[in-house]
């Protein structure tokens, strides 16, 4: 097992109840939370502009830091689309590639090169998929390549604010939202009250009950 495997399941232990370890990191998470506050006043109030496109942009995403299935759902919302006769595109982050320009990804691409879940994406589905650090880098040179593309599906792009979104997707798995504080003391990238404000919550597995209004869905990650 990687050194990072072991840090990952101990943060997930730690992160699972609101212990001693936990308790000594509130100072930071109080940090981050006011760090989360002010880039969000920034973007409201203009100082911060995002990039709004000329199609719709669905975000899908999660507050806890990690995998909960986006990959999957993002697979299957593409192919869902495309059945009901969109032309759908997906932009992603491209965590762990070792290009950092903005690019389209094909489906022999090396994924050290354009990291495993872009190349999972485009091998998957008939969607073009970009890759870039701004996502809406990644927009644009998806629509430039692909004009036909009519909506656009931003994968782990909950927190990216920087591009306008139409419909905003959060995903739930198993672990649910831990001890429900904010990093480092827990698994949180926002609050929880994030919840409340996007439009559909997908539960990936057996999910805890948690109060919200948005609608609930269930799914099973599978990618055939």
């Amino acid at each position: 097992m990687s050194w990072r495997t072991r840090l990952q399941l101990a943060l997930t232990k730690i992160w699972q109840r609101r212990g001693w370890i936990a308790w000594l990191l509130t100072p930071l998470a109080l940090l981050f939370f006011a760090a989360y506050r002010c880039r969000g006043a920034l973007y409201a109030s203009g100082i911060f502009r995002q990039t709004q496109l000329d199609v719709p942009v669905i975000v899908i995403g999660n507050l806890y830091v990690g995998g909960t299935g986006k990959t999957p759902l993002t697979v299957e919302l593409a192919r869902a689309l495309g059945r009901r006769g969109w032309h759908p595109g997906i932009v992603s982050r491209g965590y762990g590639a070792l290009d950092s320009a903005p690019r389209l990804v094909q489906p022999n691409d090396d994924a050290r090169h354009v990291g495993d879940e872009p190349l999972l994406m485009v091998r998957a589905t008939t969607a073009p998929v970009a890759i870039a650090k701004r996502r809406a880098l990644a927009a644009q040179l998806l629509r430039d390549a692909h004009p036909e593309c009519d909506v656009i599906i931003a994968d782990d792009g909950l927190q990216h604010l920087q591009m306008a979104r139409d419909m905003e997707i959060a995903l739930l798995s198993e672990r649910g939202l831990g001890n429900g504080w904010l990093l480092p003391a827990g698994p949180l990238r926002e609050p929880r009250a994030r919840l409340d404000r996007v439009d559909a919550i997908v539960v990936n597995g057996a999910a805890p009950e948690i109060a919200a209004t948005a609608p609930r869905f269930q799914m099973r990650t599978h990618i055939a």
